[in-house]
């Protein structure tokens, strides 16, 4: 049949449209602020094969998780008759195609038409609780997978319209928070049938024939913009390493490799010589490494268009299996986010000095993810607060660092208000502010980091944290100074200060602090070169001190 090229551009348009409508689908159904507030989640939906078609805003860090789901679940269930209308699959393994770590939780709607399977919706959810040892299903200190959590392979949580009710009291009876977590879960379906419908309406509209093409189209379109931007960039080898402090248990440094060729037909990268996987939760698979990969790749090509598969196939990514950024089972992964963004950093991080004016300096490097729980005292229900945190981006040449920004892995992610805190958990928030920690002097400075204070109300709580930059300092350009660290401190009612970098539920009483430094950017340039006008503006908001300024930029008030 002969295709309308409008009515293709329209279906295009409208398949990428449906992402926005699952995200805002998700938001409003869903039971827990990290999903509602933070929008720790990714929705969109693939053809038939698992080629990404559209993926809603959301988290970064799952842009590769949506696709390689479906090409995994396709594998689970190879004859296509166990594929059928009315099913909804459920996955969070690690292990296979869509799993990062096992509060990741991924739903899959088949869309048919005439009875033929023609697309996937599917959404990706960071849900609050799935077990495990610790509270939030989060630890330093998980030495295997089985710590963790529930594990689910690509199961049905719907056969033909009907809800698997002893799959649903199984998830209730091993979670600490059942409500949330199953009303989440049944947010995620309702957003991806959300999707399922409206590719269900342009069936409808415009015949299968026609959607088919324009699923295809799609996909060479953004193939073809892609590769028209390769030839703009510098082509030859480039390489970097850097390290990941810890694993949770005390073991490393591990050190993450890259060597990047750019062609006019390819890009690959190469990260063989990484360390092997760690026997702490640092770990993370291969599908977090390819999420990784693609999140940089995208920011280096063309960033504007909507991601889709099309957008990928010049990218070409190699890792020998079970490194730490392609682990296998049964390695813990709780904490695989900061071994992601580990991967991403390092091929920025080798391609910075050929692209300055695309690429900044060295962030804070961690998603800071931070875990309070405990009892609330008015009426002693059980609480997990998780959030990721904000911190500072590198600088680049004519620009300072912006401050106060998530991770790159995080994408359209936001930080949880104060006043949601103190009217949902046992916490009051003291302080939330830029501090002035040394670090990212430069013609033009890193971003600045925040403090964070959270004061226990609960008689007890237990903390969870993990961070990576907690030594080694984000990388700095062209003379720059390196950034600052992560860390977190408990400051006790004697008075005394306990520091850390990873931890696993350290109890914090009533009236202690709570209080979480994130790294400063690494800057650019030399900071004698910094004007004066931006150097004084830098000590009247606080962000330099009068003896930084002196240290790093020869600047004396008094001359």
């Amino acid at each position: 049949m002969e295709h309308d090229i409008f009515t293709v551009e329209i279906i295009k348009d409208t398949i990428v449209a449906l992402g926005d409508e699952m995200f805002n689908a998700m938001i409003r159904t869903s039971m827990s602020p990290i999903i509602y507030e933070t929008t720790d989640f990714a929705v969109g939906a693939t053809d038939a094969k698992g080629n990404l078609l559209a993926q809603g805003n959301g988290v970064t860090a799952f842009l590769a998780t949506l696709d390689t789901a479906v090409v995994s679940l396709l594998e689970h269930y190879p004859d296509p008759s166990t594929i059928r209308p009315g099913d909804v699959f459920i996955s969070n393994t690690p292990y296979e195609g869509g799993g990062t770590h096992l509060s990741d939780v991924v739903i899959l709607v088949p869309v048919f038409a005439d009875d033929e399977l023609i697309a996937w919706t599917v959404n990706k959810a960071h849900w609050t609780e799935v077990g495990g040892a610790q509270p939030g299903s989060v630890s330093t200190s998980a030495t295997e997978i089985y710590q963790e959590g529930l594990r689910f392979t690509f199961l049905k949580l719907y056969q033909g319209g009907e809800i698997n009710h002893a799959l649903v009291q199984l998830i209730k009876d091993n979670v600490r928070l059942p409500d949330s977590t199953i009303g989440d879960m049944h947010a995620g379906v309702a957003a991806a049938r959300v999707g399922a419908r409206r590719i269900g309406e342009l069936v409808d509209r415009y015949g299968k024939e026609q959607l088919l093409e324009a699923m295809k189209d799609l996909l060479d379109y953004g193939e073809r913009m892609t590769r028209a931007e390769l030839v703009k960039l510098p082509q030859g080898t480039f390489e970097a390493e850097d390290v990941i402090e810890e694993d949770g248990l005390g073991n490393g440094p591990f050190k993450v490799k890259v060597k990047v060729t750019i062609g006019e037909e390819e890009v690959l990268v190469d990260y063989t010589g990484t360390s092997p996987q760690a026997v702490g939760p640092i770990n993370c698979s291969y599908t977090g490494l390819v999420t990784g990969a693609r999140c940089l790749f995208k920011s280096i090509t063309n960033p504007e268009i909507p991601a889709n598969g099309g957008c990928f196939r010049p990218l070409k990514i190699v890792c020998p299996p079970g490194t730490v950024i392609s682990a296998e089972k049964p390695a813990p992964v709780s904490v695989y986010y900061e071994a992601l963004i580990a991967a991403i950093d390092v091929f920025w991080k080798a391609l910075a000095p050929a692209l300055p004016h695309r690429l900044p300096a060295g962030h804070q490097r961690t998603v800071g993810a931070t875990f309070i729980s405990g009892i609330r005292p008015e009426n002693g229900e059980f609480f997990v607060m998780g959030e990721p945190l904000v911190g500072g981006w590198g600088a680049s040449d004519g620009e300072d660092g912006d401050s106060g920004q998530f991770c790159c892995a995080n994408g359209e992610t936001f930080n949880i208000p104060c006043e949601l805190f103190e009217s949902r958990y046992a916490i009051e928030v003291d302080q939330y502010a830029f501090h002035d920690q040394d670090g990212g002097a430069g013609q033009f400075r890193g971003g600045k980091g925040v403090v964070l204070d959270y004061r226990i109300i609960a008689e007890e709580t237990f903390l969870t944290y993990a961070a990576t930059r907690s030594e080694v300092r984000p990388w700095a350009l062209a003379g720059g100074q390196e950034g600052s660290t992560n860390y977190a401190e408990i400051h006790r009612l004697d008075g005394s200060v306990d520091r850390y970098t990873m931890c696993t539920t350290v109890a914090a009483k009533r009236d202690e602090v709570i209080r979480i430094y994130t790294a400063t950017g690494g800057g650019f340039g030399d900071p004698a070169k910094r004007p004066r006008e931006a150097l004084e503006r830098d000590l009247r908001n606080g962000f330099v001190t009068p003896d930084q300024a002196e240290e790093h930029y020869g600047y004396n008030a008094m001359n």
